[in-house]
């Protein structure tokens, strides 16, 4: 792992992501954005293509993906499938190796942590609560409103502000390149995991630190 450049002793607060982070959901991704290139008449892509092209914003992904501009309405279609194939496959996907019992070892080290995500927000609250995981967290927060960049910054700064945490005691941990845009613009840190939606060469690319999963960004934090 490329070396942190934090000071690990500021670091008093993690926000987590959820989706290819806390919840190994990747194959109910991949399941529901090929739903999505067979409506649309394109083939089915393979795991390691689509976390070679995965990216935010969504919209202008979909388009390259599909190789056409959508027509009205097509997007909101698009998200209507994508939803409800992730929901048939999302009873197969388990949560992360390694937790709930890393949530447990931040908490015995002092260490306060909420979650933030970018699926909607009465889509996340239930799932968390289902999963056991809502008293790990000081607030859990999925996406409640549009921003023009379809970036999770805007939601960061609301998340921590909402809570009162200093953005310099934060490390977000995620799993996609938008959750660097997001530590940094909101003067967070960050640590990226390469077990989710995206490959491990474009997080590196972003020079935040990279390690292999969740236990193992808390052990960065740690020290150990």
């Amino acid at each position: 792992m490329a070396e942190t450049t934090f000071d690990r002793r500021d670091i008093t607060h993690i926000v987590w992501d959820w989706n290819g982070t806390l919840l190994n959901d990747n194959h109910a991704n991949l399941a529901a954005v090929n739903a999505v290139c067979e409506l649309f008449g394109r083939d089915p892509v393979e795991m390691d293509y689509w976390r070679s092209f995965f990216r935010r914003p969504l919209l202008p992904c979909y388009e390259e993906l599909l190789g056409r501009t959508l027509a009205e309405g097509e997007w909101e279609r698009m998200e209507r499938l994508y939803d409800s194939s992730y929901l048939e496959h999302l009873p197969s996907c388990d949560l992360t190796p390694g937790v709930p019992d890393v949530l447990h070892e931040w908490s015995r080290g002092g260490g306060t942590q909420s979650l933030l995500s970018m699926a909607s927000h009465g889509h996340l609250v239930p799932l968390v609560e289902e999963r056991g995981l809502t008293p790990h967290f000081t607030r859990v927060d999925g996406r409640q409103f549009e921003t023009e960049h379809d970036s999770k910054a805007e939601h960061l700064v609301r998340h921590l502000d909402h809570q009162g945490i200093d953005p310099s005691r934060v490390v977000l941990i995620g799993d996609i390149d938008d959750d660097a845009r997001a530590a940094r613009e909101a003067g967070a840190s960050v640590i990226l995991v390469a077990s989710g939606l995206m490959s491990r060469e474009r997080l590196t690319a972003t020079g935040a630190p990279v390690v292999d999963s969740p236990v193992a960004a808390v052990a960065a934090l740690r020290g150990t």
